[in-house]
């Protein structure tokens, strides 16, 4: 190796490349203290002028980590107070839960099933009104002769509508009979209630969809175009064992010919789903069992003489264990159990849900926490309200007391005490739906901020808690030990009237 002078080593002409002339500028500017900090107009990012909106992610995983710790703190201290409450053995349902349970689990999808012959009958009497008007036009027949054809199959269409009103209103009477006077397992009765709630919101929708899909038959030139999805499908080879087994199954109470499917079944997707539905069910049913029932049960004595101070207590450290019981429930049933259902059916349209947790009006909540609800109740209640000429405000009322009517039927039957709060709470929905709409019309105050806050404390933070803790008081002044010592409390007056 050559050697070199001080003079060459240090020389940087000699040994080192030329630095170019911008980052020595850059250098000189930036490792000075003359460098330039605000150079620039900025907001800060959690202004309402900021630029882009700034993502919530941490706080989202700092809330979780809230909501868990603070679960199982109380929990533990549960623990220490009452030793381990889970039992296994300690179900409380007997036989005869579970024969009822069984015989309507199989039972009530047979209104399904009727409810296809009679549009399997009514098919057959669209196809021969169809080939009766063409014939008239072969035959060049008066207009008046193919009109007096429609108007024949017109008349027995009252006659399907009345068979299909008859099928679809014993199918609830015959279910809520039963949950109601011989299934006494409120777990039980609610699954049972669930499933023939369901069955009868299909039966509706596969006897108003073909009944329009025989209309646009009979009238093509009065109806608006089907939807090109039909078109592999039409009307009546839609009627079909196959084509109803898989509405049966697919998780959507909207009938359709046709939905839009993929292409093959991911069974990994399917097994990670199941083990989901699986681990959630486990840890509500530990979280209800460890905390919610003795706090519930420890309630009964402050409702019994209407002390309200300790019932708002009570709400309050109820609504903790209440929203993660609900929202492990949401995710159980809206993303796990219906996306494996959906992937085994091959069912390609998978939003069951929306991004509710968002909304800034309670309306928005409605319409985006339980799509398959509100996809059925838009086609086949507001839309053809409105269509008819109601005010769309008065169709919105029509469909929350349907929707207030199933809801008492759910929790009301199962737990043998229709006492109209869940009916109540749909109801309450009305005017929170008002109050929120104007919030978002206000200037000088964030309107959505305001309306996402009070979404979230009048839903998870006060309606469900308060809701749990009067229908848990009705069922124990029924059957429990409230009836025994409280005969003559206020608020045993008030539920014994009920």
């Amino acid at each position: 190796m050559p050697s070199t002078t001080p003079g060459q080593r240090y020389s940087s002409k000699a040994t080192e490349p030329a630095v170019n002339s911008s980052t020595q500028r850059i250098r000189d500017t930036k490792y000075r203290h003359v460098f330039a900090t605000h150079s620039q107009t900025r907001p800060s990012c959690l202004s309402a002028d900021a630029e882009k909106a700034p993502s919530f992610v941490g706080f989202r995983n700092l809330m979780i980590l809230v909501l868990i710790v603070s679960n199982l703190r109380l929990m533990i201290e549960n623990f220490r107070k009452y030793g381990v409450l889970i039992c296994i053995r300690c179900h409380g349902y007997t036989k005869q839960d579970l024969l009822y349970g069984a015989a309507l689990y199989l039972l009530v999808p047979i209104h399904l099933f009727v409810a296809y012959i009679i549009e399997w009958l009514a098919a057959q009497q669209a196809k021969g009104a169809v080939a009766r008007m063409k014939k008239a036009c072969e035959d060049h027949d008066k207009p008046e002769m193919q009109a007096l054809a429609r108007r024949s199959f017109n008349s027995t269409w009252r006659v399907v509508a009345f068979f299909h009103g008859i099928n679809a209103t014993f199918n609830l009477i015959i279910a809520t009979s039963v949950v109601y006077y011989n299934i006494h397992h409120p777990g039980i009765g609610t699954l049972c209630e669930l499933h023939a709630v369901i069955v009868w919101l299909k039966t509706c929708s596969y006897a108003f969809t073909n009944r329009d899909l025989r209309h646009a038959l009979l009238h093509p030139n009065q109806s608006q175009p089907l939807p090109e999805i039909y078109a592999s499908c039409p009307y009546p080879r839609n009627i079909n064992f196959n084509n109803l087994c898989y509405f049966w199954w697919a998780p959507t109470l909207v009938y359709q010919p046709v939905y839009p499917r993929t292409t093959h079944i991911r069974w990994g997707f399917v097994f990670r789903r199941v083990v989901e539905v699986i681990g959630l069910s486990i840890v509500i049913w530990i979280a209800s069992a460890q905390y919610a029932a003795p706090l519930l049960q420890n309630s009964l004595d402050k409702i019994s003489i209407l002390d309200f101070v300790s019932i708002v207590e009570r709400v309050m450290k109820l609504s903790t264990i209440s929203l993660f019981c609900w929202l492990c429930g949401f995710f159980a049933l809206f993303q796990s159990f219906l996306n494996a259902l959906a992937e085994v059916m091959k069912f390609g349209d998978r939003e069951f849900y929306g991004e509710w947790w968002n909304v800034s009006s309670i309306r928005t909540y409605w319409t985006t926490w339980n799509k398959p609800v509100t996809n059925f109740m838009r086609r086949h209640v507001y839309s053809p309200l409105v269509g008819r000429g109601f005010p769309p405000a008065l169709a919105q009322v029509i469909v929350f007391v349907i929707s207030g009517l199933l809801h008492e039927l759910l929790v009301g039957v199962p737990t043998h005490n229709v006492i109209g709060v869940a009916f109540a709470g749909m109801m309450f929905q009305i005017p929170l739906i008002a109050l929120t709409d104007a919030l978002q019309k206000l200037k000088g105050i964030r309107g959505k901020v305001a309306g996402n806050m009070i979404f979230w404390i009048s839903f998870c933070l006060v309606g469900q808690p308060l809701a749990a803790l009067l229908y848990f008081f009705a069922w124990h002044a029924k059957y429990g030990s409230v009836s025994k010592q409280f005969q003559q409390s206020p608020a045993m007056h008030f539920f014994h009237r009920r």
